[in-house]
């Protein structure tokens, strides 16, 4: 994304003009955004403990002196506002400056005891909750989104095979883990999109398990899941690798999930409610006889976030639409013996859907 002095590089003035849309409809003078994946999708601008203050004429940064590279780098078209202070009393010296009356906040990321100080401080400014203004935004991945978001699929999937190909008995899954992670990095990624999970054996069972110091061996079932953050933005992907040979019962519940999730991405269209969709997964898994251990939603949206809007379960009725991209990732896990989940990338296209990702996931491609 290129950025010039003269003004934002034209991805963000697109984005700022379809927020200063939003604004004008809930007659706010100005838009305070104090989460920083918001705001960098809005300007361009990465520091954290900031605050970005939207009006109809500009854009203000609100942060300190430890940011003023930042500044120079990311949104050197943008007035910039260094507190000495707390960031809520510079948000409120920038109200009363600014005439603002009427600030539209985004209540998911303001305190109660932040919303009153700034109150107290601007007696006559009147602040109000703003619709999903940005999340609404960042549902849809344009070719910036998506150049990013495949770079950082490319990205994982690389220090997925260099990682398997060191997978030796005897390595334990904190080991494992930072493996991949650090074959990321080597690749370019920012960080890990999450905490990598690395679970052998029974502790596949648990969804998120964190890895700890049990080892592999043979006849080893270890899942993977991880992603890359690469300019920003995520990929989340999910594998199972065996060592050697092919417990029976992970075998077959490994078939089942596969069937699910390849059912499940070709039901991925636009107009097709996320409920349906899940129904598909579930239903494949449910028939088989694991309904029961299946108790997560079949994915979730990706983006500057490793989970965000839109929810792929049974519990949307929302409709996909072109430019989503959503994880499709059924899983089913067995306490005591181990767990199955597979997880893909997924754009939703004009005509039906692009798979993003493309690492093998075929049985027998997950023996080593």
């Amino acid at each position: 994304m290129t950025k010039s002095a003269k003004g934002p590089a034209p991805v963000f003035s697109e984005r700022l003009r379809a927020c200063r849309r939003e604004l004008k409809a809930c007659k706010a003078d100005a838009f305070l955004l104090l989460n920083d994946k918001d705001y960098y999708y809005l300007t361009g601008f990465t520091p954290d403990e900031s605050g970005v203050l939207i009006t109809q004429a500009q854009v203000h940064l609100l942060t300190d002196t430890r940011f003023t590279q930042e500044i120079k780098h990311d949104a050197p078209w943008a007035r910039a506002w260094l507190r000495k202070g707390l960031l809520i009393e510079e948000v409120a010296n920038a109200c009363e400056e600014l005439g603002v009356r009427r600030l539209a906040v985004q209540p998911d990321h303001l305190t109660i005891g932040q919303r009153n100080e700034i109150q107290k401080r601007s007696k006559k400014l009147r602040i109000v909750s703003a619709p999903p203004i940005v999340s609404k935004l960042r549902k849809f991945k344009g070719d910036a989104d998506l150049a990013a978001m495949t770079k950082a699929m490319r990205i994982a999937e690389d220090a997925f095979v260099a990682t398997r190909e060191t997978i030796r008995a005897g390595q334990t899954e904190l080991e494992m883990a930072a493996r991949i992670e650090y074959e990321m990095k080597r690749r370019g990624a920012q960080s890990p999109a999450f905490p990598t999970i690395c679970a052998e054996g029974p502790n596949a069972a648990v969804p998120h398990a964190r890895p700890g110091n049990r080892k592999a061996k043979k006849g080893s079932a270890i899942l993977f899941d991880w992603g890359a953050r690469f300019a920003g933005y995520c990929s989340d992907l999910t594998r199972v690798l065996f060592v050697d040979t092919i417990p029976p019962k992970i075998g077959e519940v490994y078939r089942i999930v596969l069937e699910a999730q390849l059912a499940g991405i070709q039901a991925v269209k636009p107009g097709r409610r996320m409920c349906d969709v899940d129904a598909v997964s579930r239903g494949i898994i449910k028939t088989a006889g694991y309904g029961e251990q299946f108790g997560h939603g079949l994915g979730h949206g990706l983006g500057l976030d490793v989970h965000e809007s839109p929810s792929l379960s049974w519990r949307s009725k929302e409709e996909l639409q072109p430019g989503m991209v959503v994880t499709v990732e059924p899983g089913i896990y067995l306490p005591g013996v181990g767990g199955v989940r597979i997880e893909d990338d997924v754009l939703v296209t004009e005509r039906g859907m692009k798979v993003l990702s493309r690492l093998d996931k075929s049985l027998a491609g997950t023996i080593i």
